[in-house]
């Protein structure tokens, strides 16, 4: 699957680097050795790992960096300049003659060198998918509430400013936290990190508890808890009121697990969060275009990398689209950053730049994250009275958008979002997609997909709960991102977009009647599951279309409810509109891209990030019997060969359509084999 690495144009080594320099200053090297235990992989041979420090600089006043929220209230250097380090790690091949010519950038999740569906973490390659096709991988921080790791570990961090007045003095500005579960009479504060209490005098906070809030942000049996009964405190080791702590709350009469608490409080010294855009775009174009640093340390990349691929998965691709709506994949020289940009399962945006933000928080009540465009081009959102934008609106006015395949899974529709960003605020068309944008659909996954196999499985035993949904995605996510690669490196089209839509009847109301959700007995059915967009009011301050700025109004007020709809499904309660798994094409039961919440505060509203399945009855007597209408294993393969059979069939055109790679077909062939026969399965 090698790619031969194409010609550099011999202009591009007469530039001055001083020309193409991207604000990287200094690169620090802190580390320089084999990879993976010297494996070698096919022709590209063994691969090295570099782990440093890049230390950085931006200009407040330059364009590209003027909507990074409060960086006219960071500290500067000599030269009038925001400085950041962040850590990277970079695998490259050790002979890079034998590259791809691709640069990976693997957007860090959490600070994470995560595990994804077509990479290992960083120190243990997989079945070498990437590190095969030559390609180097780089990863760095970004999320500004994370701090730099110097312990060598493979996690990525970052050293933002802090923004502070003229004067010296803190800025602060009212914040809100929710705290479910909770036990005991202390819990952590959650996020504190870079949203201090400004003052610890419980008189000048607010906390309540609630028995239950529905989806669209109703709340039931409120109390507003006295200001006497609970402190910013650690009370594990001392009775009430405890030892001061800003990073606790302790509560005299302790936490009711069956309570969801929510706590508003002024926070002070915000970290400038938007600097990790600028970090994550100059350090790829430092790698891409740069020949060394200030110092003359020189970049083990440059003349080699004339591609970047970008893959953020989850959270980390919610801040790559929230990267490109801003502008950043334009470096400060006017040049492209990524060619290449695969969003995986993320349905929204989130707070990567807005002052007090939480970068890790998902699509919970009042967090940000789906109030600027979640759709690529420019959509004119009549029901928020919103002008025309879209995630990229300002890359097509500098000419610097890449290719992007977007994927989504069950959870992306279900629980952040994804939907609104096809059919609109008003849920009644189709947005149209750009020419260099591809979208995709895994039915009935759960986040990331399932772990895959041929197993049989067993049902839930509480009705209230669907199983573990093991439905894979990434056998599929291995083809499109050959296909996206290939987009870039050859111009070769990738499949046509497959998604569930408004207009061919694939993308409904998410309620039982309308997507065709089949009465299976002892199991929960989709009314009122779908967490919906709710149309916030920020405050004045907030700017909607670019997700930036600051919070004003904590909470907010809702003042809109968004229609999320969801996909329709089969006589089985399958998901229909999108690129089915192997598994799901040959099924063995109802894999439905949601699960509800059994119990507490939030019963029977999406459970975050979850999938559920449903296993099809062994034989027509035992469906029968338990009043299940769909058919059984025993009525639809009657045999383990017609079951196989099906299955070639199935692959053999998922292949064809570009879905699946001819090797992974063979592997998922030989894996059913192996499991059918060791699970008795057709043995009757």
């Amino acid at each position: 699957m090698k790619r031969t690495l194409p010609f550099l144009a011999a202009s591009l080594c007469l530039v001055a680097p001083s020309l193409l320099q991207a604000r990287i200053v200094k690169i620090t090297i802190t580390s320089r050795a084999p990879a993976f235990n010297s494996q070698s992989f096919g022709e590209v041979g063994q691969y090295e790992k570099i782990k440093g420090m890049a230390s950085g600089e931006i200009d407040p006043k330059d364009r590209r960096n003027a909507l990074i929220t409060d960086i006219q209230f960071a500290p500067r250097n000599a030269r009038g300049h925001v400085e950041y380090r962040a850590n990277f790690t970079l695998v490259k091949p050790v002979d890079m003659g034998k590259s791809s010519g691709v640069l990976f950038y693997n957007i860090v999740n959490r600070g994470n060198h995560q595990g994804t569906s077509i990479l290992h973490v960083a120190g243990d390659p997989g079945d070498g998918f990437l590190y095969k096709l030559g390609e180097a991988v780089l990863w760095s921080g970004w999320q500004g509430d994370l701090p730099l790791f110097t312990d060598g570990s493979d996690h990525e961090g970052i050293e933002v400013p802090i923004a502070r007045n003229p004067d010296g003095s803190s800025i602060t500005s009212p914040v809100w936290d929710r705290i479910m579960n909770a036990t005991g009479n202390t819990q952590s504060l959650p996020g504190v990190v870079g949203r201090a209490p400004a003052t610890l005098d419980a008189n000048k906070a607010k906390l309540i508890s609630e028995v239950a809030e529905t989806p669209e942000g109703v709340k039931k049996g409120v109390v507003t808890i006295p200001a006497s009964d609970w402190a910013f405190a650690d009370c594990r080791a001392t009775p009430f009121p405890g030892t001061p702590d800003p990073t606790r709350i302790c509560l005299k009469n302790g936490f009711n697990s069956a309570l969801l608490y929510e706590i508003v409080y002024t926070a002070k010294d915000p970290l400038v969060l938007g600097v990790g855009m600028a970090a994550m775009r100059d350090l790829v174009s430092f790698f891409r275009y740069t020949e060394k640093d200030d110092a003359g340390t020189a970049n083990p990349l440059f003349h080699t990398i004339p591609n970047v691929i970008a893959m953020g998965e989850s959270q980390s691709g919610r801040f790559g689209k929230a990267f490109l709506n801003l502008g950043f994949n334009e470096d400060e020289n006017g040049k492209i950053v990524w060619d290449g940009f695969n969003a995986r399962i993320a349905g929204m945006l989130g707070g990567f730049n807005i002052r007090f933000a939480k970068p890790g928080d998902m699509a919970e009540m009042y967090n940000p994250g789906a109030d600027g465009p979640l759709w690529w081009d420019d959509y004119t959102d009549t029901v928020r009275d919103r002008p025309a934008w879209g995630i990229l609106h300002r890359c097509k006015a500098t000419n610097t958008c890449p290719k992007i395949t977007e994927t989504y899974g069950g959870p992306e529709y279900w629980y952040s979002h994804g939907t609104v960003g096809i059919a609109g605020t008003d849920g009644k068309q189709d947005i149209p997609l750009p020419d260099n944008v591809r979208r995709y659909y895994h039915p009935g996954t759960p986040h990331g997909g399932g772990r895959g196999g041929f197993a049989l499985g067993t049902a839930s035993k509480d009705p209230a709960v669907f199983a573990t949904n093991p439905n894979p995605e990434k056998e599929t996510d291995r083809a499109l991102y050959i296909a996206l690669v290939d987009w870039v490196v050859k111009n070769l089209a990738p499949p046509p977009s497959v998604y569930p839509r408004v207009t061919d009847g694939t993308l409904v109301t998410a309620n039982s009647a309308a997507i065709g959700w089949p009465m299976i007995p002892n199991a929960p059915k989709p009314d009122g599951v779908v967490n919906p967009v709710l149309d916030y009011d920020y405050g004045p301050e907030f700017r909607y279309n670019d997700e930036s700025g600051v919070i004003t109004n904590v909470p907010p007020a809702i003042k809109h409810v968004i229609p999320t709809l969801a996909p329709k499904v089969d006589a089985d309660g399958n998901e229909m509109g999108g690129v089915a798994s192997l598994l799901q094409r040959v099924p063995l039961g109802t894999y439905a891209g949601w699960n509800p919440i059994p119990s507490g505060p939030l019963k029977g509203r999406q459970n975050s990030l979850v999938a559920g399945y449903i296993p099809f009855a062994r034989t027509k007597a035992e469906r029968l019997a338990s009043g299940d209408p769909r058919l059984s294993i025993e009525e639809r393969y009657p045999d383990a060969a017609t079951y196989y059979s099906a299955a070639v069939k199935q692959a053999n055109l998922l292949v064809q359509q570009r879905f699946l790679l001819p090797e992974d077909a063979v592997r998922l062939l030989n894996q059913m084999v192996t499991e059918l026969e060791a699970s008795g399965l057709f043995h009757r």
